[in-house]
């Protein structure tokens, strides 16, 4: 006995195709890295504004990337951070963004997914 079943090349295809966009999601990347630096550049500590003025979200495949300092402000990290040893106590303004934010660049996330859901196709 056999059988056929009809559009199991279709199906496999897409979801190869499927499993290969999961992996990057590129534009929920960049508009969750945006969404994050721009809440954290708000929230950083400010003197004269400079390290609010070098956040800024990159694209990249697999995460989304917020970064901060720079030559013109080497010392975010330790402004984020903190130095224990200096006495200069962490001011995770970037973490603390990325927490507020979450509800709405989850979003982000399940709209990608879901367009790649619906291109799923075995006819």
């Amino acid at each position: 006995m056999t059988a056929q079943i009809a559009g199991l090349k279709t199906l496999v295809r897409t979801l190869r195709a499927a499993g290969d966009d999961l992996g990057d999601l590129k534009d929920a990347n960049a508009k969750a890295a945006q969404l994050v630096a721009t809440a954290a550049a708000a929230a950083a500590p400010r003197r004269t504004g400079r390290l609010a003025s070098t956040g800024r979200g990159n694209r990249a495949a697999g995460k989304a990337e917020i970064i901060f300092g720079g030559a013109r402000a080497r010392y975010a990290p330790v402004i984020h951070w903190g130095w224990p040893k200096r006495r200069i106590p962490a001011d995770e303004f970037a973490s603390h963004a990325a927490q507020r934010t979450e509800p709405q660049w989850i979003e982000f996330y399940a709209a990608d997914i879901q367009n790649i859901v619906d291109s799923i196709t075995g006819a």
